[in-house]
């Protein structure tokens, strides 16, 4: 498995435990002895994990003995260090009589220590009264206006316990407040005055904000003999700010974003000139040095799961300036080889491959729009069937804000599909929207999509605040052509919201719901349904296993006298299932992450899914939490890398609900799910209603996922 592949990854848990080992940092032991424990008696108003978290002395985690944990070792310079920081901690937080009573250091065995310290926390020290001083000298116009959007729900409260922190938080706050307004030399002071008799403390909070200034022009400072014109740097600078406009740190960070948006500076800063006060303009100075123009990435990657497994090689090459003009010719490929439903026991195995070449013409006929196309060839093995393909796409991308696209585009899509035959021509083909049900055929999809983003993400690979918008409509046949006509809408939404100040403790949410509507009566192909399943997905099932499911029967001799035998269904072994997807989907996950160390993360996780053969306008569509919308919790690990985090996800399904719907007459559903093949047993007495079983048959119970990259 090679970090370089971005996409999702499942292996076996022993392997996912040796990658977190590998990955995990030895260091020297100290001389010093181990600490067991360290305990802060006394505190009240402070918390103690607080304490503990800035300090250097720390004790022995319970998970010290993996290797990526370790023990914790004692330092009697440290030590004594600590217990000063301690008393300065509080003095930070309001507490200025605290003082630390007592510490002990005992011995446990011959090379181990826990760790005592009380302390007495004293009265806090509250504020009495706020003086502000310096906004009277904003221009007359603006300020009533600009006092009024500089003072409001400024952290710092009269009444409130005086902590530093705050103090500094509302001085950073004036000061880029103001800046935000076009006054950018101001800055924001003063002073605290603490009486220690009284606990009492009166803020002095001193402003400058100086003159009002307005951008001037745009500098470019590049490489000695650059390729890109600095007229194309200024042009993407001017669509945040404009010379005129008031002076605003927030536009200058877009006017950052856009120019490296460009996608051919390895670093790029834009930052404001020296102020002249005599003309009221603030000069920008964009600094920019560009990466090479042509690139390789090499990679591989190995993909398991219950359902498949894949070998595979990656590469992709790039021309950032092809032809000059800043066009981007890129090639990349994977090249595989997939085993259904593994390499022991498959039931078909063989090549798979996708080759695509995409051209991006920047600034098509104005600044924020690009061209771009690009043509595909692939070669696939599904559990349903198998495929030879190609794409092409072409649309535009209009981008007028970093974080907003719209990308309309024609795609045109061409398939020969070979569906895996039943062993009784009296069972129905499984069902891949060919015409008259076949199980081979060349079908062509002809569509127009528009698709909308709007990625207000801090991380998109690595969020912990913000969120995530988007929509894809598709609209294919009709006008356009094509053997289908159909409109498909997926919407998405991502959201996420740090817990505490370090951001340690994240929330998720994800919402997905998409519909597929076949124009009148007519079918949908199984390439344009939807499947779910898998560590990016639905993680109770595994890889495109939530979906409506055909079985491939499995038939017997069975003798009738006279040395004749016939043919009939077998009902002792469980038939072999293949997802076909559905024409409706929802997923919802949420998920609960924190970080205990610099590269470990924790989760706990609560997805729930449906796939329903109908589209959600038809008759009988299924219902959000019906028998058919599936429910699982689990427990996440994470380790934190340069391309994304490993994640190790086990799930456990929930038995709410009845089993996957199984087209196939005759079928016979598991009586016990069991988790990875334990506990799990098949039924001999006949067949039986999809409502007897339990929720999300045949598949078992629990789902195991290995990836790289966010869950969502």
């Amino acid at each position: 498995m090679a970090a370089a592949h971005p996409r999702t990854l499942r292996l076996a848990t022993t392997a996912a435990l040796l990658l977190l080992a590998a990955c995990a940092t030895t260091q020297e032991r100290p001389s010093g002895p181990k600490v067991n424990d360290l305990n802060i008696e006394g505190t009240k108003a402070v918390a103690e994990g607080d304490i503990k978290e800035r300090i250097l002395t720390t004790e022995t985690p319970w998970w010290g003995f993996w290797p990526f944990g370790g023990p914790r070792y004692f330092d009697a310079n440290a030590w004594q260090a600590d217990l000063r920081r301690i008393q300065r901690y509080y003095q930070a937080q309001g507490f200025y009589a605290a003082e630390v009573l007592s510490s002990e250091v005992k011995p446990e065995g011959a090379n181990a220590v826990s760790l005592q310290v009380k302390v007495k926390e004293g009265e806090p020290t509250h504020i009495t009264d706020i003086q502000v001083t310096g906004l009277d000298t904003l221009p007359r116009e603006f300020q009533e206006e600009h006092r009024a959007r500089v003072m409001t729900d400024l952290p710092i409260k009269k009444g409130d316990i005086f902590r530093e922190e705050t103090w500094e938080e509302t001085k950073g706050l004036v000061q880029d407040r103001l800046r935000e307004l076009g006054y950018a030399e101001a800055e924001a002071g003063g002073e605290v005055r603490v009486d220690l008799a009284t606990k009492e403390a009166t803020v002095d909070l001193r402003i400058v904000p100086g003159l009002r200034y307005r951008f001037g022009n745009t500098f470019v400072a590049t490489d000695a003999n650059p390729q890109v014109p600095p007229r194309r740097i200024i042009e993407q600078v001017q669509g945040s700010l404009k010379k005129g406009d008031w002076y605003s740190e927030t536009a200058l960070a877009e006017a950052q974003a856009r120019v490296f948006r460009m996608g051919v500076f390895g670093a790029v800063k834009v930052n404001r000139g020296a102020p002249d006060r005599e003309s009221g303009t603030v000069p920008v100075v964009v600094d920019v040095r560009e990466s090479p123009f042509r690139s390789v990435r090499l990679g591989g990657g190995l993909g398991i799961d219950a359902a498949r497994q894949e070998a595979r090689v990656l590469g992709e090459w790039t021309h950032r300036n092809f032809r000059g003009g800043l066009r981007r010719f890129t090639v990349r490929g994977r090249l595989g080889y997939a085993f259904i439903p593994n390499v022991f026991n498959r039931s078909k195995a063989g090549p798979v491959f996708e080759v695509t070449t995409e051209f991006e013409q920047p600034r098509f006929l104005f600044r924020d729009l690009r061209l771009q196309t690009s043509l595909t060839a692939e070669r696939g093995l599904e559990q349903a069937y198998d495929f030879w393909g190609g794409k092409l796409q072409a649309g535009v991308i209009w981008q007028p804000h970093p974080s907003f696209s719209i990308f309309p585009s024609y795609n045109l899509q061409v398939y020969r599909l070979t569906g895996r035959v039943s062993a009784d021509a009296a069972v129905p083909p499984i069902v891949l929207g060919c015409p008259n049900n076949v199980t081979q055929c060349d079908v062509a999809l002809s569509f127009l999509e528009v698709a909308f983003a709007w990625d207000r993400r801090d991380d998109p690979i690595e969020p912990r605040d913000g969120y995530y918008l988007a929509l894809s409509v598709q609209k294919g046949g009709g006008p356009f052509f094509g053997d289908y006509t159909y409109v498909r809408l997926l919407p998405d939404v991502r959201f996420f919201r740090p817990l505490d100040e370090d951001k340690r403790l994240v929330l998720g949410l994800k919402l997905r719901m998409g519909t597929l509507n076949p124009a009148g009566n007519g079918q949908s192909s199984v390439v344009t349904r939807f499947f779910s399943g898998g560590a990016t997905a639905m993680r109770g099932f595994n890889g495109q296993r939530l979906s409506p499911m055909a079985a491939l029967p499995e038939t017997v001799d069975e003798p009738i006298g006279g040395g004749q035998s016939t043919t009939v269904l077998s009902q002792n072994e469980q038939w072999d299932t293949v997802p076909v997807g559905g024409n409706s989907l929802f997923e919802s996950s949420l998920e609960v992450r924190y970080q205990f160390t610099e590269s470990l993360v924790v989760a706990a996780f609560y997805d729930s899914g449906l796939v329903g053969i109908a589209d959600f306008s038809s008759t009988g569509s299924p219902k959000l939490f019906g028998p058919d919308h599936y429910h699982a919790l689990g427990l996440g690990l994470r380790y934190l890398t340069v391309v994304g985090p490993v994640r190790l996800d086990i799930a456990r399904r929930l038995n709410i609900g009845r089993g996957l719907p199984v087209t196939t007459p005759g079928y016979i559903y598991p009586e016990s799910g069991g988790c990875f093949g334990i506990g799990s047993s098949w039924s001999t007495t006949g067949p039986r209603t999809r409502g007897a079983t339990f929720a999300g048959a045949p598949d078992g119970l629990c789902a195991l996922h290995l990836s790289i990259g966010e869950a969502f």
